[in-house]
């Protein structure tokens, strides 16, 4: 569990609490229904973490695009919805060589211009002869980034490193030297779902 998770849980239950004294058990409800909300909505599973030369799902949530933005780079964009677990991992091995923070607009984390034109954090980890950027993005309901590692930090495949408040996305950019192995539709685990495996370093196409 996140620990901002029983805050929040904890304020809503208390308001409760004061709120069913005042008005009665009816209008206390709703709080101690979002308290329990916030205890889901900030759990924070532990996973198993593959091994070998792959990119690990950053983020829960819905594979909504796997494209090309340039013609070296690929991106799979995920989606968070409320119901997801929130709490963002590393996608590879290696060190943080830049933490980029992009004010911008709140646009629903849905659209293709969200990955630019949103309020985001981005990040970029080199490990292994390889460089990997995902994007924390915030989205329509989601107004807070949290990213809890410093540039030049070293981190492991599939170690937590922050998380995004309230539903949104996380775009992962990668090189030609990777195998992207992911669909659109297809729902994905932070740190435990494969999303790319190297090409250059003898693993099979299509393995």
């Amino acid at each position: 569990m996140v620990r901002d998770g029983f805050y929040y849980a904890a304020a809503l239950a208390a308001a409760g609490v004061l709120v069913n004294w005042l008005s009665g058990l009816a209008f206390a409800v709703p709080l101690w229904l979002l308290a329990i909300f916030c205890l889901n909505f900030f759990r924070d599973p532990d996973r198993p973490i593959p091994a070998g030369p792959v990119a690990v799902s950053p983020a829960d949530g819905k594979v909504t695009a796997v494209k090309s933005d340039a013609p070296s780079l690929q991106r799979v964009s995920i989606f968070l919805n409320i119901f997801d677990v929130h709490v963002n991992r590393s996608p590879i091995a290696g060190k943080i060589s830049e933490v980029e923070y992009r004010p911008g607009h709140f646009f629903s984390a849905t659209r293709s211009d969200s990955s630019d034109a949103n309020e985001q954090n981005v990040v970029t980890v080199e490990g292994q002869g390889s460089t990997v950027v995902f994007k924390q993005i915030a989205g329509l309901i989601a107004r807070r980034i949290v990213f809890s590692k410093k540039q030049g930090e070293a981190v492991a495949a599939g170690e937590r490193v922050g998380l995004i408040k309230f539903g949104s996305r996380v775009d992962v950019l990668l090189g030609p030297e990777w195998e992207i192995v992911v669909q659109p539709g297809q729902r994905v685990s932070a740190g435990s779902s494969v999303i790319a495996r190297r090409i250059d370093q003898g693993q099979p196409h299509g393995a």
